[in-house]
């Protein structure tokens, strides 16, 4: 009996019924309005299913049917009338109708024969799946006709279009397992077999089972005015996001058996053929066998399984089951426990025993007790829970028919629940339920106690299934993320192996259990999202997953660097996402001495080796470079590497690059001309190549010297030229070596204007003019550049008479007032020309890295001549030597010192991360607190001030040094 809340309300509610009554076409109703049966079932729907009630009243003669007839015979006529109807539909619009009076006849029948306990659970879901079956059937065989009597289908059964038609829909989850609960949607995965198909030639297979799936959602789904039948998810399929809804027999096979996922493999134990060619569908689930049921026992498994529990609340801090709101479906101790603690046994231990194999949850309950893998206790608890929850997600769903698993959360909702569920108060049915609850809860904790947890202490971070959890959604908006639907979307689309890298069952697996810390560590870095989408693209690049993320699971520290790359080194990201190869270089533990110049010239000769000819030995120095730079930068900024070794080893790299490609382009040009008698070449490397301070994005600053035999005119090669022709063409094509883009890439841009005569002289010069031009001709500002030159390549001899060349220039006695006041002018058109970009911009802005290199070089023009020692083409050194002979104040010369060091160092990370000068505006929090790491500072606005307070200190000593306003 269901208790009445309001009697006033249901007496009314029945005299509306018994005014649209006729008494003698309806006596069983007739009787139950006057008290007898049904009576109690009427008002208990008059007053708490606005659904059932408006069923019953709009059609007293169905209501009539139902309470005189007996249930199943009741079911049967209804859906014989259905199928007599759809069978004569002149159109769509007919069969529609149909359906949805057959739906809605069954409706009432289940409700009113759940609720006055005519029928038990297994005979509600059953009749229910039934009717879903039906409908579905109903609804093919109308549009299989259609598609007949336009000659596009030839039926082999006239009669039954279906049979032997090459389409099938499986049924999957609850509508499989005969399961389906009162409002349920219906999950169908649509097959068709091209090569069976009976259709008209010359059709193509694909677009016609497409449009014919499209039709059959339309029929089920779309509202009309007689509501609907079945809302149907066709999510279920094989990568939905990425294929189309109807998939072709060999298209599922070759997915599962390439990319199939462990949740899919639970999902398919419940699948079934349901209408269409149920002869193709069963022996297309046969085929499955070996992918659903492994011969071993299959405990890896299980924590793929319960990963898909974990899109719901299995995570710390929701201990306490609550009443009111509580899902019964997904929440703690509720139904999908229940199904999961089912399924994943039978997945562990099915493959080797049949017995396990079936659909049903109640019945494979009863099995695993009779395997022993259970114990009777938990089959008969989790039996009656089971009965029970299931029974009360009817009740919630019959009042309103919403698919709705949770109860209400206010008071008066939830009391008129427990009402219309049988309760006579709220503490009644909570006393029961949470009972049940903490059952299933016992028993679930128990399976699952010893699987590693995939989630963080914060929520839930598991990502299996299909649908969208709101507690996977919140702790990603928790985390930081902007667009935690986005987020989901791209992590089940790499489970659907849509990325070579993810093809393999292993790297999935991998990255399942990667994905939870992968996700915080990028939440850590700050703007997760991006670095999300950047990672996306490194996955899509690779080849193979698997090493990488086996690599990832066991090396916490790998990951963390990966994760601040993606988020605060969009740079370095964009190298990742070209060259994941560079990964490699991380995980090289040789490369730890990657400082070495022997290590890193053994290392490209190496690289350089492996190529076939001129164009592959330029792109595998591109490769290497990147991945090298790469490396510096991941070390860099997970903090192994002191940002001013840093401007030593790119420099390094840099020198060996340039050695490399300078005897790859002497053999290149030799081999069609010869060589000049007695030739040898030197590579002065200026700027911060020369002192050994380069950045990532830095210029490689050259000037290209030779010699050769006085006497010689012509090279000794086939095609003789010129020596200054020779060498021209061969610093030319040094140049476009280093610099031309090739299918990898640039390496470096070079910039020559600082050779004699800027651009308008030759790019080779010979080494006496060279030493003439300095002597006569150069400028103040030449010779400051002479102060950080020094020779990187080529012949040997040549670079000490280079050397000697340049100590000679640099030692030369100058007047300090004209050096002065060049300087000085140098320095204003250089703020003219590029100063005024703020603060950050470290380099040109008034007190910037400039002024301190141009303090060092004015100091070594001015006194070199009296103290030769103090000459280094590094600036820190120059200012140290510069102390070391007395002309440089010792309080000037921490100031400079420390000031170096700080914008070395910013310089360093912004020019890895960015490229360019800081924005602080577009940097991140991550991006901010690396800098302030980096600095020593407590926060950025404590950086901020030290790097504006330096840039006045510096411009001040700037003035007391060089002099100027």
């Amino acid at each position: 009996m269901i208790p009445i809340e309001d009697e006033r309300r249901a007496k009314s509610r029945l005299a509306d019924l018994a005014a649209r009554l006729d008494a003698a076409a309806q006596p069983a109703l007739a009787k139950a309005l006057e008290g007898e049966p049904g009576h109690d079932v009427l008002a208990g729907i008059a007053t708490g299913s606005p659904f059932l009630w408006g069923l019953g009243l709009a059609d007293p003669q169905r209501l009539e049917r139902i309470l005189a007839g007996k249930p199943e015979a009741v079911l049967a006529e209804a859906m014989a009338r259905a199928e007599a109807r759809c069978r004569e539909a002149a159109d769509a619009g007919e069969v529609m109708r149909a359906l949805r009076l057959l739906k809605q006849e069954a409706a009432l029948l289940i409700g009113i024969s759940d609720l006055n306990c005519t029928w038990r659970l297994a005979d509600v879901t059953g009749a229910l799946t039934r009717v879903a079956d039906e409908s579905v059937r109903l609804a093919l065989c109308y549009l299989l006709r259609e598609a007949a009597n336009t000659g596009r289908f030839n039926p082999p059964v006239s009669a039954h279009p279906d049979r032997g038609c090459g389409f099938v829909a499986l049924a999957m989850g609850k509508q499989g397992a005969f399961e389906l609960n009162y409002s349920s949607d219906i999950d169908l995965i649509v097959l068709y077999d091209p090569d069976a198909a009976p259709l008209r030639e010359g059709l193509e297979p694909a677009p016609f089972f497409v449009r014919l799936t499209q039709g059959l959602v339309k029929l089920l789904s779309e509202r009309t005015a007689d509501g609907y039948v079945f809302r149907v998810d066709l999510r279920l399929r094989p990568d939905p996001g990425a294929t189309a809804v109807a998939i072709s027999l060999p298209a599922a096979y070759s997915y599962y058996e390439s990319v199939g996922q462990n949740w899919e493999r639970a999902a398919m134990i419940k699948a079934r053929a349901c209408a269409g060619d149920i002869g193709l569908g069963e022996r297309f689930l046969a085929g499955l066998t070996p992918f659903i049921w492994r011969r071993h026992l299959d405990y890896a498994a299980i924590a793929d399984v319960h990963a898909m529990k974990r899109q719901i609340h299995a995570h710390k801090g929701h201990e306490v089951i609550a009443v009111a709101g509580h899902n019964l479906k997904l929440g703690r101790g509720g139904i999908r426990e229940i199904e999961f603690f089912v399924q994943t046994q039978q997945l562990i231990a099915g493959g080797r025993n049949a017995d396990l194999r079936g659909r049903g949850t109640v019945e494979m309950l009863a099995a695993l007790q009779g395997a022993n893998w259970i114990t009777a206790e938990a089959r008969d608890e989790l039996t009656q829970a089971y009965d029970f929850l299931r029974g009360l997600e009817h009740r919630l769903q019959m009042m309103a028919d919403e698919q709705t698993h949770s109860l209400p959360e206010s008071k008066t909702a939830l009391k008129e629940f427990a009402r219309f569920a049988g309760y006579v108060d709220v503490a009644a049915l909570s006393k029961a339920l949470i009972g049940q609850l903490e059952t299933v809860q016992r028993h679930y904790a128990r399976l699952f106690e010893a699987s590693a947890p995939l989630a963080s202490d914060i929520g839930s971070l598991v990502f299996t299934g299909k649908q969208d959890d709101p507690e996977t959604l919140n702790t990603l908006e928790r985390l930081g993320f902007a667009s935690p639907a986005q987020v989901t979307e791209m992590i089940r689309s790499w489970h659907f192996g849509r990325y070579p890298a993810m093809r393999s069952a292993k790297a999935r697996e991998d990255l399942t259990e990667l994905t939870p810390a992968l996700l915080q560590a990028l939440a850590r870095e700050g703007r997760p999202d991006k670095a999300l989408i950047v990672f996306d693209g490194l996955l899509s690049r690779m080849p193979s997953g698997y090493q990488l993320f086996s690599i990832l699971r066991n090396n916490t520290r790998l990951l963390d660097v990966i994760a601040r790359i993606l988020g605060v080194a969009p740079r370095l990201a964009e190298v990742l996402v070209r060259r994941p190869h560079a990964l490699d270089g991380l995980l090289d533990h040789g490369a730890e001495a990657g400082h070495s110049k022997d290590w890193l010239r053994k290392r490209l000769a190496s690289a350089l080796a492996t190529g076939e000819n001129y164009e592959d030995k330029l792109d595998l120095a591109r490769i290497f470079a990147r991945e090298r730079i790469f490396v510096l930068g991941a070390r860099l900024l997970s903090g192994e590497l002191d940002p001013l070794a840093a401007g030593a080893q790119i420099s390094s790299l840099a020198e060996a690059i340039v050695q490399d490609l300078l005897a790859l382009v002497c053999a290149e040009l030799k081999q069609a001309h010869g060589m000049p008698p007695g030739a040898c070449i030197g590579i002065l490397g200026m700027g911060k190549l020369g002192g050994r301070e380069m950045t990532a994005s830095s210029d490689l600053d050259l000037i290209v010297l030779y010699d050769h035999d006085p006497d010689a005119y012509e090279t000794d090669g086939p095609r003789p030229i010129a020596p200054s022709v020779w060498f021209a063409r061969l610093t030319q094509r040094l140049i476009a070596a280093l610099s031309a883009p090739t299918a990898q890439g640039t390496l470096f841009s070079v910039d020559m204007r600082l050779r004699p005569s800027g651009q308008k002289g030759p790019v080779a010069i010979q080494v006496d003019g060279f030493r003439d031009y300095q002597h006569k001709e150069a400028w103040t500002w030449e010779h400051m550049a002479m102060t950080r030159a020094r020779p990187i390549a080529g012949d040997a001899a040549l670079g000490e008479v280079i050397r000697g060349t340049i100590a000679e220039i640099l030692t030369i006695r100058r007047d300090p007032a004209k050096i002065r006041k060049d300087v000085i002018e140098m320095r204003t058109l250089l703020e003219k020309e590029k100063g005024g970009r703020g603060t950050w911009d470290l380099k040109n802005t008034a007190g910037g890295l400039v002024d301190i290199e141009f303090i060092a070089q004015t100091l070594q023009l001015l006194h070199a001549a009296d103290h030769p020692q103090m000459l280094d083409t590094n600036t820190g050194r120059a200012l140290d030597k510069a102390l070391e002979a007395g002309v440089l104040a010792k309080t000037a010369h921490v100031r400079l010192s420390e000031a170096w060091r700080l914008y070395t160092a910013l310089s360093q990370v912004i020019r890895f991360c960015v490229g360019g000068n800081l924005d602080p505006e577009k940097t991140s929090e991550a991006g901010k607190a690396l800098l302030c790491r980096v600095a020593e500072c407590s926060d950025f606005d404590e950086l901020n001030s030290l790097v504006a307070i330096t840039q006045t200190k510096i411009r001040e000593i700037f003035r007391q040094v060089i002099g100027g306003k």
